[in-house]
């Protein structure tokens, strides 16, 4: 029985068809139940986010089964063979090791993906879903994202995908967004990361828009902000200079008529839409209305491309750190006297801190 992982993401994937995939973490259990006993898989952990849908699992052969794995998820007919990626062996332990310590991000080194990774395995785990080859894989993983983390300093001064936002922004307003009003549709972690950072570049007027309003005026509370009801969202865009979505809707919440009813009371104001939602909450038609701006997930990689070519000897480190971590999960697979794996904190033999061969 051997391990594996098959899945598809932003490198391989645009977002209208990873948005076929998305899971949303309620369903993590049931749909991983259906892949395991439709897809005759042994154990299996369900991974689901903005960027990424993968599938880890335990069978005897994989190959040739994972279209219809991925179109189980969908329960259409789909091709996502083009797109498709599947890892064996070692080479699927370092990949979740890449994933779970933010190496294989849109952002490199950042955290949010590690809760992620452990929250896809708790849910597994709760559902029965996991079993001994799991188990190891994925604590071994967070073993992995410490030992990154103590030995390396990827994660040090990493863009957020919230301060992305922010400077999409900035690309039509300039670097002054004081006088901006900003609106948040959907108040989650990743709106509340946003708010967080057009907070520190001066943005003072906040809108916080969400289904439960309690949620929406707990956190326009924390900026000096006002809660807007959901059902008010397009209307209240009318004050808006820049809006941030991602509310985690399966279906499209603005729409291109919602927009455009309101452009004219805004005159020629400039109206910046970042929707960072996977499915996405925008219409791509808005993009065509005068003066509106839009920018989804996708559109973020070419902005952070650019933080991770000062961070090569740093990713040689993580790199020799995973290969180390998997080579030992591997020994213990195939052997249950293999000795135990390295502490968390110990860098692979033969490398220093600088990312250069001792």
């Amino acid at each position: 029985m051997k391990i594996f992982v098959a899945g598809l993401s932003y490198k391989t994937t645009p977002v209208e068809v990873r948005e076929k995939l998305a899971v949303q973490r309620a369903r993590l259990q049931c749909s991983g139940c259906r892949l395991k006993l439709r897809g005759g898989l042994q154990e299996v952990v369900l991974l689901s986010t903005c960027n990424r849908v993968e599938i880890y699992g335990v069978s005897p052969w994989i190959h040739g089964r994972v279209q219809a794995l991925f179109q189980e998820l969908t329960g259409s007919d789909f091709d996502f063979t083009p797109h498709l990626y599947v890892k064996e062996g070692a080479e699927a332990a370092k990949h979740l090791f890449a994933v779970a310590s933010g190496l294989d991000s849109l952002v490199i080194g950042e955290t949010e993906i590690t809760g992620q990774v452990k929250n896809a395995y708790q849910a597994a785990k709760d559902a029965g879903l996991v079993g001994k080859k799991m188990n190891r894989l994925f604590q071994t993983a967070l073993s992995v994202v410490k030992a990154v983390r103590t030995n390396t300093g990827i994660g040090r001064g990493a863009t957020s995908v919230g301060s992305v936002a922010v400077e999409l922004a900035e690309k039509v307003f300039g670097s002054n967004l004081g006088d901006k009003t900003v609106m948040i549709l959907g108040a989650g972690k990743m709106g509340e990361a946003c708010v967080k950072h057009l907070a520190k570049r001066g943005a003072q007027t906040v809108l916080v828009a969400n289904r439960s309003v309690e949620r929406a005026e707990k956190l326009a509370a924390e900026f000096g902000g006002r809660a807007v009801r959901i059902e008010d969202s397009a209307s209240a865009m009318t004050a808006a200079d820049i809006l941030v979505s991602s509310t985690g809707s399966a279906d499209i919440v603005l729409k291109r008529d919602d927009v455009a009813k309101i452009l004219p009371a805004r005159g020629n104001r400039p109206l910046v839409l970042v929707d960072i939602a996977v499915p996405r909450d925008i219409d791509p038609a808005v993009a065509e209305l005068p003066n509106v701006f839009l920018y989804d997930i996708d559109d973020l990689e070419a902005v952070v491309r650019e933080n991770t070519k000062n961070r090569e000897q740093e990713l040689a480190v993580c790199h020799a750190i995973i290969d180390a971590h998997a080579a030992e999960l591997m020994e213990r697979f195939n052997s249950p006297f293999a000795k135990p794996t390295r502490a968390a904190g110990e860098l692979a033999p033969g490398w220093a801190m600088s990312g250069a061969a001792v």
